[in-house]
């Protein structure tokens, strides 16, 4: 057997493999022999099959079974060897053109190889944003949570800051949906006029354009979806079942405890510091997700090297299920050019960056702690070794498990090493401003 690469250019190749009779015969000799002991053929008794009627029956298909089970092996072991980097798998070159009457074989591939590349990861600077909880969004915050363990109040008439339970229905919009909102997030002032003053029982005339700041709401509150309401603007009936004003809870030290334990809280002060602290913490998991998305669309745009996308198109086109066209391969291929593009990055990070690869000790490390912080959830905040080490175990024992726990490791790694060594700008705002400005 000979197997000898001949590069076109830098980013494709051709394999020839060359398989000869004495490469394949004993193997091939030995299944019929096989075959001879078992085959049921109708005339012969099981075991005296002449060899010539099991030649004649079945030798063409081990012939070509057992040259592909070799091809497979040798070719493989080969492109490990040899360290090939390839994308895809090989194409083969000739397969139409092989005639199986021979006894010698030689056999085509196209490879497309991975390019040879480096990453600099200091080479454009990414935005790192620090979320701040601003006075605004806090005493928001405090007003909600006030509300929200404060008292509720029935009243007969609808007034501007109170809570209001109806029917909004539509003969023209085919709906009828019961919900309740605060008074204070309407938005048109026609609708407002009509609503402030009104009574329990009284059946009020609104229109849906501008009834709410947003869309959403309108959704919401009408029970319709989103896409529904978009431009919508009829006129719905609005039947008053129940107005209450919602008394705010006090802010004394029995409302600071119910809120974070006996004595955590002493005063409104801290309490708007204990809010600031837990919202920008949360905020901090939003920022860290932009600041990776960023950093790996920084170095999909700044490091740049070629594809053999005609090679890839083509092997997109052979390889799943469903047959492709060409132009269904290209059109695949466009989509994920982005996605391949990065998973060269992130490999050939890793390849320089040892720290970046995830070794057993660490997926167990961090399978232990995710475990313990998910049972500390649940109100079991001591767990024995004992307890940790049988769940630990019997996730590591799932395939899934064990896939979806390395992603996430890799996900922390690459945050904690793009903090540390890509080039990053700070820049503190406030969280309207984060959304403004990262997701516009």
């Amino acid at each position: 057997m000979d197997i000898t690469k001949k590069d076109i250019d830098a980013l494709n190749a051709v394999l020839t493999v060359v398989i000869e009779k004495k490469d394949y015969q004993e193997k091939v000799d030995q299944v019929l022999t096989n075959y001879k002991k078992t085959a049921n053929i109708p005339g012969f008794r099981k075991g005296h099959i002449p060899m010539g009627m099991v030649k004649k029956q079945f030798g063409q298909s081990v012939l070509v079974e057992e040259v592909n089970k070799l091809l497979q092996e040798k070719m493989n072991s080969y492109l490990t060897q040899e360290k090939l980097d390839i994308l895809g798998n090989p194409l083969p070159k000739n397969e139409t053109e092989i005639d199986w009457t021979s006894e010698d074989f030689s056999f085509e591939f196209e490879l497309g190889l991975a390019p040879e590349f480096t990453v600099d990861i200091s080479k454009k600077a990414t935005v790192s944003y620090k979320i701040e909880a601003d006075k605004s969004m806090v005493d928001n915050q405090v007003k909600t949570i006030r509300k929200q363990y404060g008292k509720l109040i029935s009243q007969t008439e609808v007034g501007k800051t109170d809570e209001v339970t109806g029917t909004f229905s539509s003969t023209e919009a085919d709906l009828e949906h019961k919900t309740t909102f605060e008074v204070d997030v309407v938005k048109g002032k026609k609708q407002l006029t009509a609503l402030v003053g009104a009574k329990v029982g009284d059946k009020v005339a609104l229109s849906t354009k501008g009834l709410f700041a947003e869309d959403s709401l309108l959704a919401r509150h009408l029970g319709l979806k989103p896409e529904e309401v978009k431009g919508m603007n009829v006129m719905v009936s609005f039947a008053i079942e129940e107005v209450n004003t919602r008394e705010m809870a006090a802010l004394d030290q029995e409302f600071f405890d119910k809120l974070f334990g006996e004595g955590v809280v002493t005063n409104e002060k801290e309490l708007k510091a204990k809010i600031k602290e837990d919202a920008e913490r949360q905020f901090e998991q939003q920022s860290d997700q932009k600041l990776l998305n960023d950093v790996i669309e920084t170095l999909i745009a700044h490091t740049k090297f070629d594809l053999p996308s005609d090679f890839l198109k083509r092997w997109i086109q052979s390889t799943g299920e469903a047959k492709l066209t060409f132009d269904e391969a290209v059109a695949e291929y466009d989509r994920s050019e982005k996605g391949l593009r990065y998973q060269l990055i992130e490999g050939k990070l890793r390849e320089t960056y040892p720290e970046l690869q995830i070794k057993f000790e660490e997926l167990n490390a961090f399978a232990h702690d995710m475990i313990k912080a998910q049972m500390a959830q649940y109100g079991h905040m001591t767990p024995t070794d004992q307890e940790v080490d049988g769940i630990v175990a019997r996730i590591m024992s799932n395939e899934e498990e064990v896939r979806r726990l390395s992603e996430q490791l890799n996900t922390k790694k690459l945050l904690e090493f793009f903090k540390t060594n890509a080039k990053l700008k700070s820049k503190t705002i406030s969280y309207d401003q984060f959304i403004k400005e990262a997701y516009a």
